[in-house]
């Protein structure tokens, strides 16, 4: 089994490629349209700009192997932009994106009383009911239960386990059972996305230490 850390210029590429190899997982990073082809999993990270992202996808011809690999059943993992590029469009730059989950990314709002970007450690908690408007919702109207066991990827992690956040723009998702949990920054918002095969997180499991390479682990294990 091999998995494939996408180089599409932008990005944390090293970081998460130590982390798997470090869990003994068959690891490339590579920006060929070939490998992501032949690819058993494939890993998108990413630290940086919406449009430059796409951008750096269509320069090296990634875009259509990409949504044929999303299409294809086999595991992907988005990190922090990994997760947004899978939305409709971004505020940043007016970009769109590569539309596998309905919805907008936003930017926080710093007059809401919060620094932006949202850096540090944070809570990530599971959100199964369906929430018409989910940023913005009173904490006392959103249901939480324990992770389902469903959730493959978080197996193991408590509900409420904390982990690495950087980032200044979020995913709202029109689809709200494609939320997978939740964070609060001001107001919550999606931290965990998943539909069939397609799994992403708005934080950096690399940097989230032993929580963070457990999250990788079960990945590997998909």
């Amino acid at each position: 089994m091999n998995i494939v850390v996408i180089d599409y210029g932008l990005g944390n590429l090293r970081s998460v490629y130590n982390a798997l190899a470090f869990l003994g997982a068959d690891t490339k990073i590579s920006g060929s349209p070939e490998d992501i082809e032949n690819a058993d999993k494939i890993v998108l990270p990413g630290v940086g700009a919406f449009p430059d992202a796409m951008s750096g996808l269509e320069k090296r011809g990634l875009v259509g192997p990409l949504r044929q690999f999303l299409t294809s059943g086999r595991a992907y993992l988005g990190i922090c932009l990994g997760l947004q590029l899978l939305f409709e469009s971004s505020a940043e730059g007016g970009a769109n994106g590569l539309g596998v989950f309905r919805g907008k990314v936003r930017r926080f709002m710093a007059e809401d009383g919060i620094k932006v970007p949202h850096i540090g450690w944070n809570a990530v908690s599971c959100q199964l009911s369906a929430v018409p408007d989910l940023v913005g919702t009173p904490k006392n109207l959103i249901r939480r239960t324990a992770i389902r066991g469903s959730h493959k990827l978080m197996e193991g992690i408590k509900d409420g386990s904390y982990f690495y956040f950087d980032h200044s723009y979020y995913a709202e998702p029109v689809d709200k059972d494609t939320v997978a949990a939740i964070t609060d920054y001001g107001a919550e918002f999606a931290s965990f996305v998943r539909k069939d095969n397609i799994y992403a997180v708005q934080f950096h499991p690399e940097r989230s230490q032993e929580l963070g390479l457990r999250l990788l682990e079960n990945f590997i294990k998909l």
